[in-house]
């Protein structure tokens, strides 16, 4: 099994700027794409972004252009640096964790992050 922890959530205002990182342990052999996803009330989850273990990544275009992501795989850990917050980015967001191809089979808990106007 793979352990994923995420911190960084919180408050901002609009314009603002947060940061999430995210854990992994146990099982971590093999693991190749991480990933953030979050989900709004009311909304299905959805991704945010995600890098593989060669440091290819991809963005949702909600997001390109205001977050980044970034793998230290020494570490086991991913984060996401996220700028010009808007309130529509408030969601809960979780790290996700895959091994092989296919969907992604291992989330954290999730952060919360609210971005008020």
């Amino acid at each position: 099994q793979v352990q994923l922890v995420e911190s960084g959530g919180g408050l901002v205002q609009a314009g603002g700027s947060l940061r999430l990182s995210c854990a992994a342990s146990g099982s971590i052999f093999s693991i190749n794409a991480m990933g953030w996803y979050r989900q709004a009330p009311g909304k299905q989850r959805e991704l945010v972004a995600t890098i593989s273990s060669g440091g290819r990544v991809h963005y949702a275009d909600s997001v390109k252009g205001r977050f980044t992501i970034s793998r230290d795989n020494a570490k086991n850990t991913v984060s996401l640096q996220m700028n010009s917050l808007k309130p529509e980015d408030t969601a809960v967001y979780y790290c996700a964790a895959r091994k092989g191809i296919g969907a992604f089979n291992y989330w954290g808990q999730g952060t919360q992050v609210t971005v008020s106007s």
